[in-house]
């Protein structure tokens, strides 16, 4: 099976997993000690207000290849028949988007493209 012929919401299945493993891991290198304090810093980051916060400043920036906008764009546009938790519907595709380019990107092997879009996103975070 080709990777463009993956279903958009499994790619953003796998993205979920390795965008908060990211973060997690980012912070706790930060030497965040807590469990709890190091929760805080990282759900409002993996949560889907800010996973499509990122997405649409990147979107306006045209910080993403046409590749990468294909994969937005399917998952944007994907039935998802599962409802949203704490968000409305248009943060939940924007969040899904999000994550469907980040497994994207893990299956065609792209890890430095992952790298370079996670750290644009916790730069303001160091």
């Amino acid at each position: 099976m080709k990777v463009v012929e993956v279903n958009v919401l499994v790619l953003a299945y796998l993205g979920d997993v390795l965008y908060e493993e990211y973060v997690r891991k980012f912070f706790v290198l930060k030497g965040i000690p807590s469990v709890l304090e190091l929760q805080k810093k990282v759900v409002p980051i993996v949560q889907a207000k800010g996973q499509a916060k990122f997405l649409a400043k990147f979107l306006e920036e045209d910080f993403f290849t046409e590749e990468e906008l294909s994969v937005i764009h399917r998952a944007r546009n994907a039935k998802n028949h599962g409802s949203p938790k704490n968000c409305d519907i248009l943060t939940y595709k924007y969040a899904t988007a999000m994550e469907a380019v980040i497994g994207y990107l893990d299956l065609v092997g792209n890890k430095s493209r992952i790298d370079e879009i996670m750290e644009k996103i916790l730069e303001e975070y160091k």
